[in-house]
């Protein structure tokens, strides 16, 4: 097992080339929000922006149009009943974020199925919250792309059959190498179990429990992976950088929202760049 350090944003965030747009940054498809649970697709989403990505577009339910266009004009959205727009938006990301407030329902299942059907394997699928389940409880087979799990303990358990308290590195890496993917499986201090190693990361705090915490860090997964060419790199720096912030915030407050974290994103990165 290896300890995340500071010295893993520095491997990763690269210092932007003068001659560069925003096509050079990636391109992040954010899937979930139903009518409900609005909120999560939301914040996944600024997290993406606010973490760099050049091009961010939102599939959610019609009913967080307006919310989602008055918080963040940065991203664009589209309805992700639209099969057909589904399809095509999918199809021309860098990377796909897929489950934040997706819900569970016949609908969400119909949109997590055409994702599934649409990615390639040249192409990065973060499976969060609503999609991990989804996938559990429908026994779905995972499709042929680049794959990030992002589950806390329950999910996990959904997912990989192993009790919370069995959550072993060993049990763990067993199931990870079936899903042939990177696992990060948040708690206090959450574990990333890649090909070649499980990863620690020592940050993180109390005053991160509360709610939205997870879909922000899977939006600064898409946004990292889309835009630092080291998939697994760049999904340790998304995973460290999200609680060291919260760290530097826990110093004087006694909650920390997922907003602020986000909106700390940019200063952050540009602080703990490569040198």
């Amino acid at each position: 097992m290896q300890t995340l350090s500071e010295q893993i944003l520095r491997n990763t965030i690269r210092i932007r080339p003068e001659n560069s747009h925003k096509g050079t940054y990636g391109r992040v498809c954010l899937v979930g929000g139903n009518a409900q649970y609005g909120g999560a697709i939301m914040m996944a989403t600024e997290a993406a922006v606010y973490s760099g990505a050049g091009l961010n577009t939102t599939l959610t339910d019609p009913a967080n149009f307006v919310s989602l266009h008055s918080r963040l004009p940065e991203a664009m959205v589209a309805d992700f009943h639209d099969e057909h727009q589904l399809e095509s938006l999918v199809a021309a990301a860098t990377t796909v974020v897929v489950g934040p407030g997706l819900g569970t329902d016949a609908d969400s299942l119909a949109v997590l199925e055409t994702v599934f059907k649409t990615v390639s394997p040249n192409q990065i699928l973060v499976i969060d919250g609503s999609a991990i389940t989804l996938v559990a409880d429908k026994s779905l087979s995972l499709p042929n792309a680049r794959l990030v799990f992002t589950p806390h303990e329950m999910e996990w358990q959904r997912l990989s059959g192993i009790t919370i308290t069995d959550q072993t590195d060993a049990h763990n890496t067993q199931v990870r190498e079936q899903l042939n993917g990177i696992v990060v499986l948040k708690s206090h201090h959450t574990r990333i179990y890649t090909a070649d190693d499980v990863y620690l990361n020592p940050t993180g705090t109390p005053a991160q429990a509360t709610g939205g915490m997870g879909d922000t860090l899977a939006g600064m997964v898409g946004g990292f992976t889309a835009q630092f060419a080291d998939l697994e790199n760049a999904v340790l720096a998304a995973v460290y950088a999200h609680s060291a912030i919260a760290d530097e915030l826990a110093a004087t407050q006694y909650v920390v929202l997922p907003t602020q974290i986000m909106h700390e994103l940019p200063r952050f990165m540009h602080d703990h760049q490569a040198q």
